[in-house]
């Protein structure tokens, strides 16, 4: 089995990822079995401002010392379940010392699969703004729309100031409803969770659209590949071909 390293940005997310890689792997190979996995963070907070800056140079300096650490731990590959990474990961100027899954087009592989044509995306503001998601559902042929910028600012408040601090509300929780259902009537067919922490808030269950959660979507891939039952990624960084 290949050893994965999670290149954690945002905690809250990243613990969610691994624990779901823990039972993804103990359902393919039994109760306590999984792969290898190794998980190293920095604390993100210090990238706000690069990020607002869109000094990408900043955050993958920062990233790749987490990566570098995965990869003298002896990880194999590594995911980010971070999606916000992904907007300096595509714009990486050197190879990152791992191959890595890219996590927007994991999402985006999955809405192709499920047939989607117009996916509600929901992230913070650099995600819901930013190249890193049009750029993979261009690549895999599905439409996108982000919410309106009211709507974007209240996704994004709740991420940052209660998600990733571990509060989940039901105050919060119907305001995400909300939005899914207003997109729906603008014609989109499924939601991208495309926050990691947003799937601690939103379940299937309550979405008035089917979701596409890119926080285990990302956990039940990299499984997939340290299993062998998909191939070893070559992404390191820059803009993603797949």
């Amino acid at each position: 089995m290949k050893h994965i390293g999670i290149l954690a940005h945002s905690a809250d997310g990243a613990a969610l990822c691994f624990l779901e890689m823990v039972r993804a792997g103990a359902r393919a190979l039994g109760a306590h079995a999984h792969p290898e996995i190794t998980l190293s963070i920095l604390p993100m907070g210090g990238t706000f401002g690069a990020y607002d800056k869109h000094d990408f140079d900043a955050v993958n300096a920062h990233l790749r010392r987490t990566c570098q650490r995965l990869a003298d731990a002896g990880c194999d590959f590594f995911v980010c379940p971070d999606n916000t990474a992904h907007i300096a990961f595509d714009a990486a100027r050197e190879p990152y010392p791992l191959p890595g899954l890219h996590i927007c087009d994991v999402v985006a592989q999955q809405a192709r699969a499920d047939d989607r044509a117009r996916v509600a995306l929901l992230g913070t503001r650099w995600t819901m703004t930013g190249p890193a998601y049009p750029a993979a559902f261009a690549r895999a042929g599905v439409g996108l729309q982000a919410p309106e910028p009211d709507e974007r600012a209240i996704i994004d408040r709740i991420i940052f100031e209660e998600l990733c601090q571990g509060v989940v509300t039901e105050a919060s929780r119907a305001e995400y409803v909300r939005i899914i259902a207003r997109m729906k009537t603008d014609g989109c067919d499924a939601a991208a969770l495309s926050c990691t922490e947003i799937p601690l808030l939103v379940t299937p269950e309550i979405s008035p659209l089917p979701t596409l959660d890119s926080t285990r979507l990302l956990a039940h891939a990299a499984v997939r590949v340290a299993l062998g039952q998909a191939p070893m990624p070559a992404w390191r960084g820059g803009a993603s071909s797949a």
